[in-house]
């Protein structure tokens, strides 16, 4: 397997938060635009492989191309993961634990069996090949069987194995585990909440490329927290997070190129990131861009995708009482073009909730 290509399960730790209150920051009143955190910051996601292949390969001698051309002997099992050919990755996965006692072998095992790919889904396999591999030094390991411990897959929950495990994992320079476990510093419950060991681990994942680290430590460095406030650094490492598709780090960096906090004002980067996070679903985004819309600021006024934004925002449960009274100044004609240009977005939330 590669060094660092399979972070585990990125299962969310959907119940902490990254500040202590959820109140936003308030820039000048006579900004349009008002930061707020749309989303609580969650683990990175683990590189997704392919959709199962049709049939399995003759052979996946041609999994690791790149070992190859370097000199190294392929990755057989870890290529054919990434391939979709999850039968063959177990068969040289097993191999390679049964001739080498391979702990990348048996991590990817473990995931084989976690999320029943070429195998029957089996938690408490996963959970036993991720200990194996784990007491063996596997960082990716560690970090997975972090999460089942947390979670309380393949055995009982066990909160402070999966803080010494993230602990170890972070140790070795594992990104997600190193942002995990700032989380849980954030949240004050494993540990005593401390903003400035947050940081310090945030810091350690953002230098990794973690995108969801760059948000967040931007977000202590905007607020002061465990950090110096740091308007530019802030801004930074949006920036970063934001380039890195992060679309709460997108919405906060397009906030911040309108205001000019902590970087030059530019508003048309600003409307187009806005018009970014919007489509890919930030109520924050869609009505922050719909007030752009309405305006003419950073982008040219479009009264009915204004009004169109408005409604989806709005319908996602972001009401604006500016934009209320802008829609009702518009003729019935404008009104009527964006309750048709919204119906799909509309429909979709609908069934969301249903």
């Amino acid at each position: 397997m590669s060094r660092g290509a399979l972070p585990a399960l990125g299962l969310a730790f959907t119940a902490l938060l990254l500040v202590a209150t959820a109140q936003p920051l308030q820039p000048a009143a006579a900004s349009m635009l008002v930061a707020q955190r749309s989303a609580v910051p969650v683990p990175a996601q683990p590189l997704q492989p392919k959709k199962p292949a049709t049939t399995e390969p003759m052979s996946a001698a041609s999994g690791n191309t790149a070992s190859a051309r370097s000199g190294k002997e392929p990755d057989l099992a870890f290529g054919a993961y990434q391939r979709g050919y999850f039968l063959t990755a177990f068969h040289e996965a097993t191999k390679r634990v049964n001739t080498s006692g391979d702990p990348k072998a048996m991590t990817l095992l473990g995931e084989l069996y976690a999320n029943g790919l070429g195998v029957g889904a089996d938690e408490a396999k996963a959970a036993e090949w991720y200990a194996l591999a784990a007491a063996r030094g596997d960082a990716n390991a560690m970090f997975a069987l972090a999460i089942f411990r947390y979670l309380g897959r393949g055995g009982e929950r066990d909160r402070d194995e999966a803080a010494r495990l993230l602990a170890a994992a972070a140790k070795l320079g594992h990104a997600a585990a190193a942002y995990d476990l700032g989380l849980l510093y954030i949240e004050g419950q494993q540990f005593p909440q401390d903003f400035k060991r947050a940081a310090q681990l945030f810091r350690q994942a953002a230098e990794a490329g973690s995108p969801e680290a760059q948000y967040a430590l931007a977000t202590l460095y905007k607020e002061g927290r465990g950090v110096p406030k740091d308007l530019k650094e802030a801004a930074r490492l949006m920036g970063l997070a934001a380039t890195a598709n992060n679309i709460d780090a997108q919405v906060e960096y397009a906030i911040a190129l309108f205001n000019g906090t902590g970087i030059a004002k530019d508003e048309k980067r600003a409307a187009k990131l806005l018009q970014r996070a919007a489509k890919r679903g930030s109520p924050i985004a869609q009505n922050r861009l719909a007030r752009l819309l309405s305006a003419g600021r950073g982008i040219t006024a479009d009264p009915v995708e204004a009004v169109k934004w408005h409604l989806i925002a709005k319908a996602a449960g972001l009401g604006d009482a500016y934009l209320d009274s802008f829609m009702q100044k518009q003729t019935p004609e404008v009104r009527e073009k964006a309750q048709r240009a919204a119906q799909p977005w509309l429909l979709a939330i609908r069934m969301s909730r249903s």
